[in-house]
Order: structure tokens, then C-alpha cells, then sequence
């Protein structure tokens, strides 16, 4: 198997290789590393690199497999991590010029199950300062660009996360989602991201209370998402948010025949690229070609629903980074600052505005999901904006209408207001731009096997990527 094989290596293929010492945690991680090095100056997916201890982890690693003891569930396993979340005596940036001196006192509860399962922390992947916008740039650590086409974002706010996974320079790795953090750039990159329940993954505060707030895994195939989804979830002492019992999602699942799906290409305000439409056409079809059957839907939602949703957001999340503000406005991005302004304009009445909204919205999906197992609809209206892109300054159009810069060209923030429906996210095909597109699998509240199962059957009969050079970036057969 050739370095840019190994790179590309399903994380539980990486497993049973080690389990059967075909393959050593030292060999994966070298080649890793070695495509870091080729793949970072085009892409710069990565903030902090831990490569030498990670190659000290690797070596004991090895070890165990070698001897024949008990491994953990990701043992020996290089895992990148969203420079946001907290590893105890690591810097964490956020992005971040104001935070750049930053060194964690205590370990992030997400970080801590990886690190405990025998996850390799090799990288820390890029994000946008305070992970608030869906292009992946920053003041501190310039543009995070997309394998497929560098001239694009890997979108945000989990960029870096996705840049690395379809550059090849890290395994499996983490995202947060608070608008669709995960999903955006899982979608402009060609990958798996999972946006669990509120509730199934622990977090740290005060975000383990935004219900908009979630914590999953990005891979490049389902089956690696569950591996991580497994090992995130479940209840700690510490977030009264969480839910019991554990979830463990099984690794097989039965076929899809005769259920019913629901699709709505726009969700009814949505201006969708043809791109995006077409894809997502091909996508139904091979749910149908599986025995299912497929349903367009109306669910009544309007462009109300968005604008809930950015006051959602400007209330809570723009008023963390509010309190910034006056110490620290010469430091911020522009996407950051505007935030942070228009935060102390909002009241409680707007707040409490965004959660009548959703509960009309929710009036009409729910009742839906008891008719239909899922609900289908693309992830990103757009394929992608470009790399350096900044919604405080820039527009976009779609359809030749301009849409909202922030939110308009992402279809994900509904199903944050949904927040208890979990949703993956997996790929339908490319833009003409080679930028990927994708599918949201949206389920019933808590139902998370249900999205699971309809992902694992569709990733079944569709084309497998990464698994060859003619289903790669560019980038990474250079």
C-alpha cells in the first residue's frame, strides 16, 4: 500500500490492520505527516501540530497492538481537533488574535473521551475566529482552502477539520455545529458529518445549554463517522444537558426497502444552485433504486425561519463575543465584529421571538416525520463561496437573487432550531468547479440510527470516494 493509500485509509480499516499487525499506528501517522507536509501550503488546514509527541503516542501504540494487548477504541489513531475545543496544557486559539497566548488549564469532555479511547492528537484543525462564519479564515492564521479547488472555502465553521480529511493529512477528526458548522464543510468537501441530537454529546459551558449547540465527527465514510459518534457520545457529570443512557449506533444495518422518504429541494425559501438541484436528484434516485420510496414535501417554512434563526444566533452567540468588544475590537476579523455589534442591539423579545418560530416550524416536521422515516434536502444551496470570502463585507447570489451572505447560501441552521432531529450529511457529487455537493438525512427527534441506516444504505450503492486517485482532490494525487 502506497503513503497516499495509508493517507487515505478508512479509520476503521486503520484499526482491524493494526488489530491483524499488517499495518503499524507509526507507519499511518509518517504518512500522514509526510502529506502534511506536501498538502499545508496550498490548503493550511492546520493551526498547532503535536507531531513529535503524537509520533511518541504512535510508537506505544504500536507497541500494544505488537503485544497483543487490550486496545481501546481508537487506538493508535491520528484524530485532528478543532482549534476551539480545550486539550489541558495545549494553546487553543479559536482563531483568534485576542486568544493567541492562550494555553488550556483543563481538557475539552469531547477531547477527553478521544484522548481516553487512544486517539492520536497530531493536529489542531483551523477554524474562523470564535467559529462564526462558514469560510475558514482568520487574522491569525490566514486562509484554510479546499483541496478539491483551492480558490474555495472548505467551508466552515469545522473547515480545517474537512480540509485535512479530503487533503488526507489527518484520520478522522471533530467538528461543532451551532448553525451547521460540521455539515457546511463535511458538504464542500465530500465527506460525512453528523449533527447528533441536542442532548447526545456532552460539551463544555455555557454552550452544552445553546440547544443550538452540537459537538460530532467528520470522516470520509459512514461507517468511521459511527467510530467517533460512539466514542463522543454519552452523559457526563459535568453537562446536566446530557442525555441517558449512551447510545451506541451498530456498525450494520438492515436495507431501506419500502420506507418512505420526504424531499424538499428548497425547504421552502431557499434559492438552490442547478448544480446543487441536479445532484440532489441523482442522490433520490438511488434511494429509490434501494426500494424506497420518495416524496416531495411541502413544509411551510418561509424566509421567516431564517431570519429566527440569525437573532438566535446574534442574541446568544454574538453576545459571547460582545464582551470582547471594547477591549478587543482592533483585534477581530470583520465577520467577528459584526457580530459583536449587532449583538447589543438584540433584546429578549427578539430571543424569545426565534423560539416561537421554531415551534411553528417544528409544527409542520413533526407531524411529516411520523408519515416519513427522513426528510432529504441538499446541505448547501451554493457548492461554496470563495476561500477568503467574509459575509461582513461580501455578497452572494444565487439564481441571479442575492441571498443572505451569512446564512442564504447554507441550508443547515432550520435543523439547528430543530435542534433534538439529527442529521447527516453525506455527498451527491461535484460542481463544475470540482467542488463537492451533498445531501442532508434529516430524522425524527432522537431517531439517530434512523439517519444512520438511510446513510449507510445510500453510501452503499453510491460511488465510493476517496477510495481511488479518480476520487480524489487533485491536490492530493500531486
Amino acid at each position: 500500500m502506497s503513503d497516499l493509500e495509508l493517507c487515505y485509509l478508512p479509520a476503521t480499516e486503520a484499526i482491524d490492520r493494526f488489530k491483524a499487525k499488517t499495518l503499524s499506528p507509526v507507519e499511518l501517522l509518517t504518512a500522514l505527516i509526510d502529506r502534511a507536509e506536501q498538502a499545508e501550503p496550498v490548503i493550511n488546514a492546520f493551526t498547532y501540530r503535536h507531531f513529535d509527541e503524537a509520533m511518541d503516542k504512535a510508537s506505544k501504540a504500536e507497541a500494544k497492538y505488537m503485544s497483543g494487548k487490550r486496545t481501546r477504541a481508537l487506538e493508535g489513531l491520528p484524530v485532528g481537533i478543532k482549534d476551539e475545543s480545550h486539550i489541558k496544557g495545549k494553546p487553543t486559539s479559536n482563531g483568534s488574535l485576542i486568544m493567541k497566548d492562550f494555553v488550556a488549564p483543563t481538557t475539552s469532555v469531547g477531547n477527553e473521551r478521544i484522548l481516553r479511547a487512544g486517539g492520536i492528537v497530531h493536529a489542531r484543525t483551523a477554524t474562523p475566529e470564535f467559529s462564526s462564519a462558514f469560510c475558514t479564515h482568520s487574522r491569525l492564521w490566514g486562509v484554510t482552502r479546499n483541496p478539491w479547488n483551492p480558490e474555495f472555502t472548505p467551508g466552515g465553521s469545522s473547515g480545517g477539520t474537512a480540509a485535512s480529511l479530503a487533503a488526507g493529512t489527518s484520520t478522522i477528526a471533530t467538528g461543532s455545529d451551532i448553525a451547521g458548522s460540521i455539515r457546511n464543510p463535511a458538504g464542500t468537501c465530500g465527506l460525512v458529518g453528523y449533527k447528533p441530537p441536542y442532548g447526545r454529546n456532552s460539551d463544555d459551558p455555557p454552550f452544552n445549554l445553546d440547544f443550538y449547540c452540537h459537538t460530532g465527527p467528520l470522516a470520509r465514510n459512514v461507517r468511521d463517522a459511527i467510530l467517533l459518534q460512539n466514542v463522543l457520545c454519552g452523559p457526563h457529570p459535568k453537562d446536566i444537558s446530557t442525555l441517558r443512557p449512551k447510545l451506541r449506533l451498530p456498525v450494520t444495518y438492515p436495507p431501506i426497502k419500502d420506507w418512505k422518504i420526504a424531499f424538499s429541494m428548497d425547504l421552502g425559501f431557499f434559492e438552490v444552485d442547478p448544480e446543487v438541484q441536479k445532484n440532489t436528484l441523482d442522490a433520490l434516485d438511488i434511494f429509490r433504486d434501494l426500494g424506497a420510496s420518495v416524496e416531495e414535501v411541502d413544509l411551510g417554512w418561509d424566509h421567516t425561519a431564517l431570519d429566527a434563526g440569525l437573532a438566535y444566533l446574534t442574541h446568544l452567540f454574538g453576545a459571547h463575543m460582545g464582551g470582547l468588544l471594547d477591549d478587543h475590537a482592533d483585534k477581530m476579523t470583520g465577520y467577528v465584529r459584526q457580530w459583536a455589534e449587532t449583538s447589543r442591539e438584540s433584546t429578549a423579545a427578539d430571543f424569545l421571538h426565534t423560539l416561537e418560530v421554531a415551534n411553528e416550524m417544528y409544527a409542520t416536521l413533526g407531524p411529516l416525520l411520523q408519515k416519513y422515516q427522513v426528510l432529504v434536502c441538499p446541505t448547501n444551496a451554493l457548492p461554496a463561496v470563495a476561500a477568503d470570502f467574509d459575509h461582513s463585507r461580501d455578497t452572494v447570489s444565487i439564481n441571479g437573487i442575492q441571498v443572505n451572505p451569512a446564512l442564504g447560501w447554507v441550508m443547515t441552521t432550520p435543523f439547528n432550531m430543530m435542534s433534538r432531529c439529527p442529521v447527516l450529511t453525506v455527498p451527491t457529487g461535484h460542481a463544475s468547479n470540482g467542488v463537492p455537493t451533498s445531501i442532508q438525512i434529516v430524522g425524527r427527534t432522537y431517531t439517530d440510527k434512523d439517519v444512520f441506516q438511510a446513510g449507510m444504505a445510500y453510501e452503499s450503492a453510491a460511488p465510493q470516494w476517496f477510495s481511488g486517485t479518480g476520487h480524489r482532490p487533485g491536490l492530493a494525487d500531486s
